[in-house]
């Protein structure tokens, strides 16, 4: 029974909630990115292109061996149009949380430039103290 408490406390501390919230977040990110890069972006690069279709550029190494209308082996291929779309991918995903990143660093160091309430000044040291009371006793 200890482990399973050990367990829950390390899951329920604050950094682990967050991390697995970030890699959630970052999962539909990903999905939304994906998507803008193939149904929004490469669609009007491919029609400016002659009506290139970048998921389809391959190079066939070897095609594929057919029995009739059966695949028996599949072809190998290097698939370089998948690749170049999830490389623009990429750039997007890592442009995106530049300027976030950057937004926040902005905001954090606009609060820290804010003027902080002016902190009391530090006591006197405790020699002054006395000299000032002797003062005070013989001024009476």
């Amino acid at each position: 029974m200890g482990i399973m408490k050990e367990f829950k406390e390390f899951a329920m501390k604050g950094n682990v909630v967050d991390m697995a919230v970030g890699f959630i977040l970052g999962g539909a990110f990903s999905t939304i990115v994906k998507s803008l890069v193939n149904d929004v972006i490469m669609p009007p690069i491919g029609l400016a292109l002659g009506g290139v279709d970048f998921a389809n550029l391959k190079v066939v190494l070897k095609e594929a061996v057919m029995n009739g209308e059966e695949v028996v082996t599949e072809a190998v291929s290097i698939n370089y149009g998948m690749f170049i779309n999830n490389v623009i991918s990429f750039i997007i995903v890592a442009a995106c949380l530049f300027f976030i990143i950057k937004a926040m660093n902005s905001l954090k160091k606009k609060e820290e430039e804010a003027p902080a309430e002016p902190e009391a000044p530090p006591p006197p040291p405790r020699e002054q103290v006395l000299l000032e009371e002797i003062r005070d006793l013989l001024k009476k």
